[in-house]
């Protein structure tokens, strides 16, 4: 079992890193000059890399190709390949909506240090971007690529560009300005995520194939046995996802975990989280798609979040953004996806 204070990220991550600052005529023995780390290493599937090793890496990586922008670039080359047995069954689901979720029910098994939750309410849809580990300077450049490669993807999977938005949560980077984003990716944002017209997770995918799936998923649920732990918080915040009003409690979920609400606790501390902050993100997470609904009332959003009084979803919800939900919403921050095209 991985150890969870350690987070690491797969070899061939850092391999199309290498590959991409090929592009730049950056020989890999320069990239990987001092490293403990050769190609042939990276190519082992079984190769697993320390965040501090990778961040040192992609620095080494921009400076020698003086290309600021690498991230964007590394999200364009992604492949549904490179994410092992997950990308398999991904690319054999029936919909995008199947592959979404299985995107986020086996990402502890590609990584511990980021992890995916999918929200839906209403019209809107929202995939999140979650640091589970301190990803330290590899952030930036960590969630632009998967953001953008998670639109690659889908671009891919359905044959045409998906329409929606991205927002990170750090400053544009300065060459944001340079970079024609064509209004794509929104910075200084209350959260990395991807946000989408719901309708999208019913398309339908060319490549479905329910044999292979299930052979994938077998794998994938293998190597989920194996990180248990680490996939902990991730099913606990699919336990509190579900649309409606409220949120199950404590014990109602370690129940459905097969766990004691001790035990639950003690495995979620051992993790650096708790109940209650799994729950304070899925509630600010699934408010902020609530509020791009402008015909519900605020206190209509404050009651299927569970709060009795609207001061008290306002109070919380200028904890999680720095703003209020009548602000939030009135300076257009959660304005509806716009069409790449």
């Amino acid at each position: 079992m991985p150890d969870v204070s350690e987070p690491d990220l797969p070899g061939v991550y850092m391999l199309e890193v290498v590959e991409l600052a090929a592009r730049w005529k950056v020989d890999a023995g320069e990239l990987l000059a001092g490293l403990p780390l050769s190609v042939a290493e990276l190519r082992d599937p079984s190769c697993r890399v320390p965040i501090c090793t990778c961040a040192e890496l992609v620095e080494r990586a921009h400076r020698l190709t003086r290309e600021p922008a690498l991230a964007l670039y590394m999200g364009m080359q992604m492949r549904l390949s490179s994410h092992g047995f997950l990308g398999f069954a991904a690319m054999t689901a029936a919909t995008v909506g199947e592959a979404v979720e299985l995107a986020v029910r086996f990402s502890s098994t590609r990584t511990t240090a980021i992890g995916l939750a999918l929200y839906v309410e209403g019209e809107t849809a929202s995939i999140v971007i979650e640091e589970r580990a301190p990803l330290g300077s590899l952030r930036e450049f960590a969630v632009l690529s998967l953001a953008v490669g998670l639109w690659h993807i889908g671009e891919v999977l359905t044959g045409r560009a998906p329409e929606g938005i991205a927002e990170c949560s750090f400053a544009a980077p300065d060459y944001a300005e340079a970079v024609p984003l064509g209004g794509m990716i929104r910075f200084a944002q209350p959260a990395n995520r991807l946000v989408f017209a719901a309708s999208l997770l019913d398309t339908p995918l060319g490549t479905a194939d329910p044999v292979a799936l299930e052979l994938a998923r077998a794998q994938c649920e293998r190597e989920l046995a194996a990180v248990v732990d680490a996939g902990l918080a991730g099913r606990v915040r699919a336990a509190l996802s579900g649309q409606g009003t409220g949120f199950p409690r404590m014990i109602d979920v370690a129940r459905g975990l097969h766990v004691s609400t001790r035990t639950l606790k003690r495995k979620l501390a051992e993790q650096r989280t708790t109940f209650s902050a799994i729950l304070d993100d899925v509630r600010r997470q699934r408010a902020m798609l609530l509020l791009q609904d402008r015909e519900l009332a605020i206190a209509e959003v404050a009651a299927r979040l569970g709060y009795t009084e609207v001061p008290n979803f306002t109070r919380a919800f200028r904890k999680w953004t720095g703003t209020t939900p009548a602000a939030y919403r009135a300076r257009g921050l959660a304005e509806r996806p716009v069409s790449r095209r």
